[in-house]
């Protein structure tokens, strides 16, 4: 579930701005009487309702054909694709700002998501990587993600064991939110 939030999101920005930046509707967005932040924050609300359709789709597809039960509370099990969401936006935002074209984007998107896939814990186990792989998927987002919702699926986790997650997974959107809205801002002044 986590994998495919974070694909819809990050796939989806691309399509959701640099589509627009190129057509030409987002000159028209950006002249209108709003703020930037708004624009850029009505785009990432979309991707995160997109995401978030996804993972449902996903957790309910997952229950009524396969069995699948969850042990932990449903509540968080949202709480966590939403905040795994933000955490995948504001990278999405920056990424996508960089760009000239959607084609380009997409590229750097794809770039970014396959390594991620790979090195978060999604396909294959972190402790069987080699030592400097998992240094690196200890920056990852996916990985926080992921371990999280296996946690409070799987295990029945509350909350408070899955603290450490959820303050990197807020951290992570945090940090990358306050860096994409002026990235956003420049790139659009351009």
């Amino acid at each position: 579930m986590a994998m495919t939030v974070m694909m819809s999101v990050m796939t989806g920005l691309p399509a959701a701005i640099s589509h627009e930046k190129e057509v030409g509707t987002l000159d028209g967005m950006m002249v209108a009487p709003i703020n930037r932040l708004a624009v850029i924050l009505g785009k990432t609300l979309a991707q995160t309702a997109r995401g978030l359709l996804q993972g449902v789709l996903i957790l309910i597809l997952a229950v009524a054909l396969f069995g699948v039960t969850i042990h932990g509370s449903i509540l968080l099990v949202f709480a966590l694709l939403l905040l795994g969401v933000f955490s995948f936006v504001g990278v999405g935002v920056v990424i996508t700002s960089f760009a000239r074209d959607q084609e380009t984007a997409m590229m750097l998107m794809t770039t970014l998501i396959f390594p991620m896939m790979f090195l978060s814990g999604v396909f294959f186990p972190i402790q069987q990587m080699p030592w400097y792989m998992q240094s690196i998927s200890k920056a990852l987002p996916l990985t926080y993600v992921a371990s999280a919702l296996r946690k409070v699926m799987v295990l029945g986790a509350a909350v408070s064991t899955i603290t450490t997650e959820l303050a990197v997974l807020i951290g992570f959107g945090v940090v990358t939110t306050a860096i994409a809205v002026p990235v956003f801002k420049r790139a659009m002044t351009k």
